[in-house]
């Protein structure tokens, strides 16, 4: 694979998604990027995405049918998702704990897993109980 020349839209977004807390769909990159880019279109970020992809610096994550994308190298880790805002977040802690290797009943070897978790985020959960 050849590289590709860098443009400023290609970096603002590789940046948003670097930057950004969780995966982002779509329109969560559009808008973001637009911020420093206003004149950005959605296609420009539809066949960004889809490039750097390709050149596997981010990676597409399936979430409750809808695709958001993160950048690699991230390491282990798993996603909150806020049932209330919305927004996910990534999280570095692993709530499962399985040997390597594990072995179901049935003979099913686990070779990874993804774990996502739901609920209310801090600032969603702080807006419910009244506290500031």
């Amino acid at each position: 694979m050849t590289a590709r020349r860098s443009t400023r839209q290609r970096d603002v977004i590789a940046r948003v998604l670097q930057d950004a807390p969780g995966p982002l769909g779509v329109t969560e990159v559009h808008a973001c990027a637009q911020a420093e880019l206003p004149r950005l279109g959605i296609a420009t970020v539809y066949r960004t995405l889809k490039l750097l992809t390709e050149e596997r610096r981010i990676h597409p994550v399936l979430l409750d049918g809808e695709t958001l994308y993160e950048t690699v190298g991230r390491g282990h880790h798993h996603h909150f998702s806020c049932t209330r805002c919305g927004r996910v977040f990534t999280l570095h802690t692993c709530p499962v704990t399985l040997p390597s290797s594990a072995v179901y009943p049935g003979g099913f070897v686990v070779e990874a897993h993804e774990v996502t978790l739901y609920g209310q985020c801090p600032e969603c959960a702080a807006r419910k109980t009244g506290a500031h």
